[in-house]
């Protein structure tokens, strides 16, 4: 995205419009779009202003901070809650890999422990036996 016409390239806009040039004048003269003059132009008819309008970054939380501390507050009192779960509790209206993203950004992982066997040589001595 291109940076926004500094203040001074939006007063000279105003300046020569008013004295009476070309819109296309202006931009030749400014070496800018004539497409940003005609903007600035209609930016100034209807707000009386040259400012540029602030950048809305990106969408909006899908929660705010209140419903995370609640959330890691759960985490820390049962450690084993599932992704699912916590959507279903908080009534969160987003996709379970979105809370996942949220949450290891956070250093909070969910990786759960599978279950293996007691002796990890056990399948070894068992084929010792056999050809032993």
């Amino acid at each position: 995205m291109p940076m926004p016409l500094s203040q001074e390239t939006r007063n000279a806009i105003i300046f020569h419009k008013v004295n009476g040039e070309t819109n296309a004048d202006i931009a030749h003269w400014l070496r800018i779009n004539e497409k940003s003059v005609r903007r600035i132009l209609k930016l100034y008819r209807e707000q009386n202003t040259v400012e540029p309008k602030p950048h809305n970054k990106g969408r909006k939380p899908a929660f705010g901070q209140d419903v995370m501390d609640k959330i890691i507050a759960k985490i820390k009192e049962q450690p084993d809650v599932t992704l699912e779960e916590l959507v279903e509790e908080f009534n969160l209206n987003i996709s379970i890999s979105a809370l996942c993203r949220k949450l290891k950004k956070l250093d909070l992982n969910f990786k759960k422990r599978h279950y293996s066997r007691k002796n990890s040589n056990e399948k070894m001595f068992k084929y010792f036996d056999r050809n032993g």
